[in-house]
């Protein structure tokens, strides 16, 4: 007896095990790809474990979570989390998604003892494909730059789309570039070929242009960035970023990627109205400065 107890319990361990490693590989690419964003909810996201914020997504369906999660969706979360989850086939990713849906424990009619991602996988109804429009900058280069009746911005319907300029039109004498919209805005600004007015109503007033560049030193591995008051506030004036963007104190502004990505702080312009975060080297243009090497105690070799 005692021998089939010790085979008995050897099967289970054989039985039990991939599974707690494919539930620790789920939690790990979970942390590194989606933690940043669905621990705290920033943005929108929905929480990890929270029933309120899941409920009406598993309730259409898994299908409809599974492309999100591969493709993106319209609130500004990238395709696979992001950079750091871009490694991950897309059987992982979906995997992960699983893992997030089993956190909250909603009911979606499954079998007892079914895997809560495979019966609503299997009850799910074929949906709509999910427009990643975050970055609209970033759209196929056929499709930049459109004119206003085929834009989907303007309404076609209206007589008065027909009036406006398309953008080839507008954007021929400028200087070109290789990203966004194909418009080098500083460099046309420069070379006087656009002039914006600081007021509507009057041609004449002046704004203040501060020349003040600022380094700002991230915590990754990569290079440091640069941000130049100048060539910003030849465009605007301070009230558009302070401080309902960014706070003008030293310390009291947290910006990352995640955040960008979303919408939020330099993602405010940069993906809608100015270059896209793809170019990254727009921004991380400062090498890091190198390490000081360690001092030698006194007296010792």
């Amino acid at each position: 007896m005692k021998n089939y107890k010790l085979i008995a319990t050897l099967l289970l361990g054989l039985a039990v095990a991939p599974f707690a490693a494919a539930q620790q590989f789920e939690k790990q690419a979970y942390d590194k790809a989606c933690g940043s964003c669905h621990n705290t909810g920033i943005g929108g996201a929905p929480k990890l474990g929270d029933p309120n914020d899941w409920r009406p997504l598993v309730a259409a369906g898994m299908a409809r979570l599974y492309k999100s999660a591969l493709e993106g969706t319209p609130k500004g979360m990238p395709a696979k989390g992001g950079v750091d989850g871009r490694n991950f086939t897309n059987s992982e990713i979906q995997a992960v998604v699983d893992y997030m849906v089993d956190k909250v424990n909603v009911a979606l009619g499954a079998t007892a003892g079914a895997p809560a991602g495979a019966a609503a996988g299997a009850a799910a109804q074929p949906l709509p494909p999910v427009q990643y429009n975050f970055n609209r900058l970033l759209k196929p280069m056929d499709k930049r730059n459109l004119p206003p009746s085929q834009d989907g911005i303007h309404d076609p319907a209206n007589d008065g789309t027909l009036m406006l300029q398309p953008p080839l039109q507008g954007m021929a004498d400028l200087v070109r570039s290789r990203f966004g919209n194909n418009t080098d805005w500083v460099a046309s600004f420069l070379g006087k070929k656009v002039t914006p007015r600081w007021e509507r109503d009057n041609p004449f007033a002046e704004g203040m242009v501060m020349d003040l560049d600022i380094l700002r030193v991230p915590k990754a591995a990569v290079q440091d960035v640069l941000f130049p008051h100048k060539q910003h506030t030849e465009w605007l004036d301070c009230s558009n970023c302070h401080p309902a963007i960014f706070v003008p104190q030293k310390g009291a502004n947290i910006i990352s990627m995640p955040l960008i990505l979303l919408g939020q702080k330099c993602g405010v312009c940069h993906g809608t109205v100015a270059f896209p975060v793809s170019e990254c080297a727009k921004c991380h243009s400062q090498k890091k400065a190198a390490a000081a090497a360690p001092q030698k105690a006194a007296g010792k070799p």
